[in-house]
């Protein structure tokens, strides 16, 4: 079996093939999938290219060890979850350069990551002994009713490239935590990270079958065969709303629950009474966290007219002075976009709100030479019809609209299909929270420009998801509740 030894001391060569029960094997046919670096263009390795013969190994390894993980106690599913935390913090370090070189992040995101991709496994933990029980008596008082959650069986699990590590721990903790088996589908362009993870995963202690890894560059019928085997009872989908639809499509055929995280347009609303400093520090994490490669991404700011230019001022200083660059360097502060399509959407976005009247105050071209970079970019008085204020940029633009009332301002954040995050800065804590009640969205961060953690529930409304992940909604989804009728 092939495997990929990136630069600096690791613990293990990466293996490069499907993890399909105890073993690494490569693709039945030979074929590969190349992996690059964004910010250079040059082959990193070449991974296992599955088919769909490879999708049904998966599952029938995941159902080779489905009755003795669901029947494991759950104190031993905990202590498999912490060891696995451990083992991932262990190798902080490592794991940051692994996913900079592939993802093109830059490495302080990359750690940043690596911590929150670990810590699902503590939470879970910690949460895999507490599944909850329900016991009550009936009103006619006939009967006692009593509710067990039981895991919900195989799981499909297909994740993203742009968090390849968080993304594939917020979906395996869980499952495993239920008593779940899982068979994970990471994105071709980043599959690296995944393969490193299920690795020190199987080192720590995951039993075999428990997780399996298939990598494929025909994502379609790949999923479309494991979907429709009958044994596997879950999907959960982290992705673009486009490939949501289409996978709730397949799952419907054989009924199968799924849980989607789709795509995301965030609001950042700032009133004329919010701390400018701390505005302005939020929108720089909501803005610039992975280069704006995030579904929680503000993408929309909206600010109201008597802080307006201030705030504008201060957005465009602070974005230039980022530094652009591979992921690896430590100087970097804004990457590589993950590819050249990434970056072609972004110039086509920005093109559309100058041509609709809007003002390039940062930014806003592409540079020469190689790589996939786009700079930190400003683009002020975006038009209400401009494309970038209904389609998720995924990229380091700032685009700007002022409004005068607090009404405009919902009206404006709800204007549009997806409903994943949004940010409210006000000095009237009473305000905020109204207008955060108002907008039509699953998360939403007051003051503060971060809104992801482990314990709270992440989803979203609208065309942005079913579904939660995270805190024991998280845990909920792999599970069944079977409700049992007693006399006594």
């Amino acid at each position: 079996m092939t495997s990929y030894t990136p630069p600096g001391d690791g613990p293990f060569a990466i293996p490069t093939g499907l993890l399909i029960g105890e073993r690494w094997i490569p693709a039945a046919n030979g074929a590969t999938i190349a992996v690059d670096d964004p910010a250079t263009g040059a082959t990193l390795a070449t991974v296992a290219d599955a088919a769909p013969e490879e999708g049904i190994a998966a599952v029938d390894a995941a159902a080779a060890a489905a009755t003795s993980w669901a029947a494991t106690a759950p104190r031993r599913r905990a202590e498999v979850l912490l060891a696995c935390y451990h083992a991932m913090m262990a190798q902080q370090e490592w794991l940051a350069r692994l996913i900079a070189l592939e993802n093109g992040k830059a490495l302080p995101d990359a750690r940043g990551e690596v911590a929150y991709a670990a810590e699902f496994f503590r939470w879970y933990a910690e949460e895999a002994v507490r599944i909850p029980g329900e016991l009550a008596t009936s009103p006619a008082g006939g009967n006692r009713i009593m509710v067990r959650y039981q895991p919900i069986g195989i799981a499909l699990l297909i994740t993203p490239w742009n968090f390849p590590a968080a993304m594939a721990t917020r979906k395996i903790a869980p499952a495993l935590a239920a008593g779940c088996t899982c068979i994970l589908k990471p994105a071709a362009e980043t599959p690296l990270t995944a393969l490193a993870v299920a690795e020190i995963m199987r080192r720590a202690g995951v039993p075999a079958g428990v997780v399996n890894v298939v990598t494929t560059s025909r994502p379609g019928p790949v999923c479309s065969a494991i979907l429709h085997d009958p044994r596997v009872r879950k999907l959960s989908f982290t992705g673009s709303t486009q490939v949501g639809r289409v996978l709730l499509r397949e799952a419907a055929d054989q009924v199968i629950s799924s849980s989607m995280e789709l795509g995301g347009n965030a609001p950042f609303v700032v009133f004329d009474d919010a701390d400018l400093d701390a505005a302005i520090d939020g929108a720089m994490v909501a803005k610039m966290r992975n280069a704006g490669e995030a579904c929680t991404a503000a993408n929309r700011f909206y600010v109201q007219r008597g802080i307006h230019d201030r705030f504008v001022a201060r957005l465009v200083e602070r974005m230039g002075a980022l530094t652009v660059g591979p992921g690896t360097d430590p100087a970097t502060q804004c990457g590589a976009m993950i590819n050249r399509k990434a970056v072609e959407k972004i110039e086509r976005l920005v093109a559309d709100a100058v041509g609709k009247g809007a003002r390039v105050e940062l930014g806003g071209r592409t540079p020469a030479g190689d790589g996939c970079f786009y700079p930190p970019s400003v683009i002020a008085d975006v038009r209400p019809g401009s494309a970038i204020l209904h389609e998720e940029v995924f990229g380091p633009v700032a685009a700007v609209t002022g409004f005068d009332t607090e009404d405009e301002a919902v009206a404006l954040a709800n204007d549009t299909e997806y409903g994943l995050a949004a940010y409210v800065y006000s000095g009237d804590l009473r305000r905020a929270l109204a207008v955060a009640d108002r907008i039509d969205c699953g998360m939403v961060a007051v003051n503060r420009g971060l809104v992801s953690d482990a314990a709270a529930p992440f989803g979203g409304m609208k065309q942005s998801g079913l579904g939660r992940e995270g805190s024991h909604h998280g845990l909920l989804e792999y599970c069944e509740a079977k409700y049992i009728a007693v006399t006594w």
